[in-house]
């Protein structure tokens, strides 16, 4: 039983190890991008669900925190803003499934192509989301949303949803690099990792659990890897299933989507797992508190058919192009922590992270990080006087 655990850990490490520099670049990336994105003019540029609205919506969502939670609380928060419904909902997609640190992390360990089917089945699964709100959402259940949602029942990270820190003067290039902005990325770079470590740990151990304990056998019979077309169907459809019990959200979920790809799962469905983050149960209660019960069962519906539509097409479309990799053994280096190029990325990728902790240490970063977990509308929550640059 002990050696058992202890093959777990140390598959769970070994994957830490493998991804530390692609998360450490990944949520840096991100950190530069909220930095000079503005929360508070989002809201005011999502009226409607037209074709326009719904691709900034995109374009915005991508430019945000990729905490599944976060992204929850700040879609509920521009819907109260005026923001349109749907293009709220278009935005929280974005979010999860079209950020930089999630490709990056997908093509170290997993590769190239299922980035590419994240990037390319993000926006498809989007359209049709809307396309399903256009053809099934009534005025009558939003505005009952709207009510509910106006009630402003706490869920996870409204804080983290609420902060705008973004610097707003100069060009892009000017704003990375004043003191303003070297403060606003190193808050958000800390505020990112700690809203999202505990799922990439929950992720992690989860994966070296079911990697060293369940033989593949198992797998191979449940996605149905003996019938190779029955399983492209079965694979996008029990993918959003797997999510949703297993608990992890955004990133977090990238190397149990590893161990499920070498187990036999269809290419169709690790993408329609991976976008399965925003059903996973613990989001769902909290679809509850701010629009309500109906509008919970209308969201799991309609999110779960665009998820697994979408998912489907992928695997069609990526097969037909023969982009659907053969191997399905996920991209860990060796059994052991080694000398070699992961190393010395970690190294550098870790020197880079102590910089920025020791800026947010410096300029009133644990302050914000008290907040961020406070209920939106706290008095302090828009407050920049916490941020002293030096």
């Amino acid at each position: 039983m002990l050696a058992a655990i202890m093959r777990a850990l140390i598959m769970a490490g070994i994957m830490a190890w493998e991804i530390l520099w692609a998360l450490i670049l990944g949520f840096t990336l991100s950190a530069v991008i909220q930095a000079v994105v503005s929360k508070e003019e989002m809201s005011k540029l999502l009226p409607d669900d037209s074709p326009r609205t719904i691709a900034l919506a995109c374009g915005l969502g991508a430019a945000s925190s990729s905490c599944s939670y976060a992204a929850v609380a700040l879609a509920r928060s521009m819907f109260r803003k005026g923001a349109n419904f749907t293009a709220s909902m278009a935005f929280q997609f974005a979010s999860t499934n079209l950020v930089l640190e999630l490709g990056i992390l997908l093509a170290v360990l997993m590769g190239w192509q299922f980035t590419l089917a994240e990037f390319t089945g993000g926006p498809l699964m989007i359209a049709i989301l809307v396309l399903l709100f256009k053809l099934f959402l009534s005025p009558k259940l939003v505005e009952a949303a709207r009510t509910q949602a106006e009630r402003g029942i706490a869920g996870r990270m409204e804080g983290h949803a609420a902060m705008d820190m973004s610097v707003h003067e100069g060009s892009l290039w000017q704003r990375m690099l004043s003191q303003k902005g070297r403060t606003a990325i190193s808050h958000f770079f800390i505020m990112d990792w700690a809203s999202l470590w505990v799922d990439i740990a929950v992720g992690l151990l989860i994966a070296g659990a079911l990697s060293a304990w369940v033989p593949k056998h198992f797998w191979q019979g449940f996605f149905l890897q003996g019938h190779p077309l029955l399983a492209k169907f079965w694979g996008p459809l029990v993918g959003p299933m797997v999510a949703v019990l297993s608990f992890v959200c955004s990133v977090g979920n990238v190397p149990l989507a590893a161990v499920l790809w070498s187990g036999g799962i269809s290419f169709g469905g690790v993408v329609a797992f991976l976008f399965a983050d925003l059903i996973v149960l613990p989001i769902l209660d909290i679809y509850r508190k701010y629009y309500g019960l109906k509008m919970t069962a209308f969201l799991t519906f309609t999110f779960y058919l665009s998820m697994s539509i979408a998912a489907l097409a992928v695997e069609f479309v990526f097969g037909l192009l023969h982009l659907i990799p053969h191997e399905r053994s996920f991209n860990l280096a060796q059994e052991s922590i080694r000398w070699n190029y992961t190393t010395w990325l970690n190294i550098i990728f870790l020197i880079i992270a102590a910089l920025l902790a020791w800026r947010f240490l410096r300029t009133g970063g644990p302050q914000m990080l008290r907040m961020m977990s406070k209920p939106s509308g706290h008095p302090n929550e828009q407050d920049h006087n916490y941020m002293h640059p030096s």
